[in-house]
């Protein structure tokens, strides 16, 4: 008798924890049913991908959509549809917001603005110095995927500078807890270093003397308390040694932009749009990032999309905000490094899906196999295209990517069986839906 499957992928080139080789993919009720031949098989809808690998769905980690209270950078619908235009089929977002995501109430507003998603999604718990008691709370909510602890300020009010309330809430919660990691007390010293109007000074202000001061707190914290952390953005080269001692218990995350941007080119060219924290750094950091990347240190890529306007963003420095758009960028930007020769395609695939289920325990997401979701990003690794500003579907309306050749390019974005995206225009209305975790399950009824 043959099998009928609500969607197969045919003809394309398969990479997961198998390897790499020409399959076939089928779906049932949005989980993969069957990997192989399917060529007797029929189905409700195929998706012809000669000529295209077939990868397991991008999970970026750690994005600012700026909903509720900062709507004209980015909102959930405008920021999800840079997701999926991207490749990248689920998204954690973060948590300083107006209000921040601190309290249940505010975790709670979050999931149901975030029903106009294009893509599936997680939200961190924002820490204070005030909510360790509910943080084992909102840490255990459908929809949330960790703690998320500011030990330097960024954008937005959450802020735990201390030791004192770092190891607080360690102490409260159980599930693996994601920080940015800078030296609040070495950042209110340096600010004074801020030169207006130059942004070659952003790294001196934030130098990377705070980055490792700040994380080898946190290590000897997470190792008295006993909990598991993930260090978000690394951005030097002391981090990447310091950090290969202290893989038990602490899982890191590294981004495009320090991967792929250089100080102070970078600053010379882009002025504020290179403005991030931690800063874009000189050669020696970005070389140590490719080394920690090349020896395994790095369990995920996040794009740290963070928009501002370009009205903002045209104020001097160091009156203008850190951050820039990434979500949309990182598989374009990624898959040109490994058409260069400097990422594997299997790395690569471990970075932004493997590596997320993993370090943050993700219910079956993350890996292509049978049973799993049947979320997956195809893409044209011989596609020649030029990043672009006109592309960038952020609200912000430019990426620091803009004029940018690549080689390799997202050619679909298939999120639970249902095809949401294909040759760079989405063809299916919004139908996110909250990533659930193995720590946290719903029980059955």
């Amino acid at each position: 008798m043959t099998q009928t499957y609500d969607l197969i992928i045919k003809g394309g080139e398969v990479v997961n924890h198998a390897g790499r080789g020409r399959a076939d993919v089928g779906v049932i009720n949005g989980k993969i049913a069957k990997i192989g031949d399917l060529g007797t098989a029929s189905a409700g809808e195929t998706v012809d991908a000669a000529g295209l690998h077939v990868l397991p769905g991008v999970i970026d980690s750690q994005v600012h959509f700026r909903e509720p209270g900062l709507e004209w950078k980015e909102d959930l619908e405008t920021g999800s549809r840079c997701a999926v235009l991207g490749g990248v089929t689920a998204v954690f977002e973060m948590p300083n917001t107006n209000p921040t995501t601190s309290d249940p109430d505010t975790l709670l507003d979050k999931l149901k603005r975030a029903e106009r998603m294009h893509c599936d999604h997680a939200f961190y718990a924002g820490a204070t110095n005030e909510n360790a008691d509910i943080l084992p709370v909102m840490e255990r909510m459908t929809g949330c995927c960790g703690v998320k602890v500011f030990m330097g300020a960024s954008t937005g009010d959450l802020l735990v500078k201390d030791d004192a309330g770092v190891e607080r809430v360690l102490k409260a919660i159980k599930r693996r807890a994601a920080f940015h990691s800078e030296d609040e007390y070495r950042l209110e010293e340096r600010r004074k270093l801020a030169v207006d109007g130059d942004w070659t000074s952003h790294e001196i202000v934030r130098d990377a003397e705070a980055a490792i001061m700040s994380t080898r707190r946190l290590v000897r914290l997470a190792r008295k308390t006993g909990k598991r952390i993930h260090v978000l953005h690394i951005s030097t080269a002391e981090e990447v040694d310091f950090l290969q001692s202290h893989r038990d218990i602490a899982s890191c995350e590294v981004t495009p932009q320090h991967l792929t941007l250089e100080s102070p080119d970078c600053y010379d060219r882009l002025k504020a749009y290179a403005q991030m924290n931690p800063p874009i750094r000189g050669a020696k950091h970005r070389l140590a990032l490719w080394r920690g990347l090349d020896q395994g240190l790095f369990d995920v890529l996040g794009s740290d999309h963070a928009p501002h306007t370009k009205e903002e963003k045209a104020r001097p420095y160091p009156q203008s905000p850190s951050g820039m758009p990434g979500v949309q960028t990182l598989v374009p930007v990624m898959l040109n490094h490994v058409a260069e020769g400097r990422l594997s395609l299997e790395r690569f695939v471990d970075l932004t899906s493997h590596g997320a289920q993993r370090i943050f325990g993700i219910a079956g997401k993350g890996r292509m196999a049978t049973g799993w979701d049947a979320d997956f990003t195809l893409v044209d690794l011989k596609a020649k295209r030029t990043i672009t500003n006109d592309w960038n579907a952020s609200k912000c309306g430019w990426t620091p990517f803009a004029g940018m050749d690549v080689t390799g390019w997202p050619m679909a974005t298939i999120i639970r069986g249902r095809t949401v995206m294909r040759d760079d225009e989405i063809v299916a209305p919004s139908t996110g839906k909250p990533v659930h975790f193995m720590e946290t399950l719903p029980e059955e009824a």
